[in-house]
């Protein structure tokens, strides 16, 4: 998700400043996604550029509140109305960790294994407990931290999967030769 949008969907509520813009995101995010105040400054001054949203008055602190405008409204509508593009995979650090130890003579992968899914069953027992000490009528809160106990379980079924395919078969001992005629010709084939 964009920080872009999310802001623009606060702001659609009503006017606020840089340091509330940043908690309110975080609470009805349920922190999935923790900001940076830098990041919203940052974000804030495109909205402007852009033409998405304005500066306002400044409150007795200094504080400038920005305010959506219409551009920035018809532009959020059009992002609520349109499906995220689900083409490229979003970058998994544990699949490339996996992948690469899978080439490496002498790295525990099971361990690693191991070390993960431990890891793993924790943060889904933390994402557990925070659903069960949830407001039951946070709808949209809820619907987050179940996303992330629904990944933290697949991630736990993954890890399981790879176990069984490294007992399987053996592992590569060196990186696999990509030289120009080992990769799949355009037409789909291999040379």
């Amino acid at each position: 998700m964009s920080i872009k949008y999310g802001l623009l969907a606060i702001l659609d509520e009503s006017p606020a400043y840089g340091y509330q813009l940043k908690t309110e995101f975080e609470r009805r995010t349920a922190s999935a996604w923790p900001l940076n105040i830098g990041q919203v400054y940052t974000t804030l001054d495109r909205l402007v550029r852009d033409g998405l949203a304005a500066p306002g008055d400044r409150d007795a602190d200094g504080r400038a509140h920005y305010a959506i405008t219409d551009a920035g409204r018809r532009e959020l509508t059009c992002w609520f109305a349109t499906p995220i593009e689900v083409g490229t995979p979003p970058r998994n650090d544990l699949a490339i960790k996996l992948a690469l130890a899978m080439t490496m003579a002498d790295v525990d992968v099971p361990g690693i294994i191991q070390r993960q899914r431990t890891a793993t069953m924790a943060t889904l027992q933390h994402y557990t407990l925070a659903k069960r000490q949830a407001d039951p009528d946070d709808v949209a809160w809820l619907m987050v931290v179940e996303l992330m106990i629904f990944q933290a379980e697949a991630e736990a079924r993954w890890l399981d999967h790879c176990e069984v395919a490294i007992k399987r078969g053996p592992r590569p001992r060196r990186p696999i030769d990509m030289a120009p005629d080992a990769r799949p010709a355009e037409t789909g084939g291999v040379r």
